[in-house]
């Protein structure tokens, strides 16, 4: 059975680099999948992608030799439990602000004793060169458990969280963090207020012993988090590559005409 190389860099202390999936698109996911990426993470939080699509993609990234994760629309058993059969190496779980929902997720993510798993399907096994049986085994070595710290209450029990057995890195969605941190009256928080929410989740993954990442726009800002000593880096995402690219073009061809809303993908 193949072994997960992401939960071996992790474990060894060294960063590894992978970009969102929002397309959905079979031969974009092909291509990116042999670029060079640790892991690609199919985004099935928020893009419009069903699990017929996510299955096929889980594989052509697994054959290529990248791993293939997918964030779920929550940290529930259901949803967990389809991604993981469907064949996924692993899964990001959105919003984890209590130990009692981090419980939930990685129960969801292990098969007993130690956790709750169901036993069943095919694909799962297929994605990671081996037999059903070699699966059911080895299974809870290999899947990656990544939670999320997405709002002040996940800071303020991170500490509870990270320390849980079954997490193998915490990861900061930047953006909902900043619109939790809002104010009553619909501020929002400051740069700095953000920055420092930030380092809280960096310092305590390191006193717990777990990885932390955060995804970031592009390679420079990766890399200046890898020295703050995270280790689990998204850049960008398929779309938002796509379309700065495109824009990069239009701006030399159709300064006038470049569309406005092109910074939020």
């Amino acid at each position: 059975m193949r072994t997960n190389p992401v939960k071996e860099k992790l474990k060894r202390g060294e960063p590894t680099f992978g970009t969102w999936l929002s397309l959905g698109d079979l031969y974009a996911t092909r291509v990116l999948a042999r670029l060079g990426f640790d892991w690609l993470t199919l985004d099935i939080e928020h893009s419009a992608i069903d699990w017929s699509e996510a299955a096929a993609l889980f594989a052509v990234i697994a054959d290529a030799g990248c791993v293939p994760l997918a964030r779920v629309p929550e940290g529930s058993h259901h949803y967990i439990k389809r991604v993981l059969d469907a064949g996924a190496w692993g899964i990001v779980v959105p919003m984890v602000d209590t130990v009692e929902q981090a419980q939930v997720a990685i129960a969801a993510a292990k098969y007993p004793p130690e956790g709750n798993r169901s036993v069943g399907g095919g694909m799962h096994a297929m994605n990671f060169g081996a037999s059903a049986g070699e699966y059911y085994r080895h299974a809870n070595d290999q899947i990656l458990v990544v939670l999320q710290t997405e709002s002040p209450r996940g800071v303020a029990n991170a500490e509870a969280i990270y320390r849980l057995p079954g997490v193998d890195a915490i990861f900061v969605g930047p953006n909902d963090l900043y619109f939790q941190m809002r104010r009553p009256d619909g501020s929002f928080p400051s740069d700095e207020e953000h920055e420092q929410m930030i380092q809280r989740v960096i310092q305590i993954g390191k006193q717990a012993g777990v990885p932390t990442g955060i995804h970031a726009m592009d390679a420079a800002s990766a890399l200046k988090r890898v020295q703050q000593g995270m280790q689990f880096l998204a850049i960008g995402s398929d779309l938002r590559m796509l379309t700065s690219a495109a824009v990069a073009v239009l701006e030399q061809l159709r300064p006038d005409r470049v569309g406005r809303d092109v910074a939020r993908y």
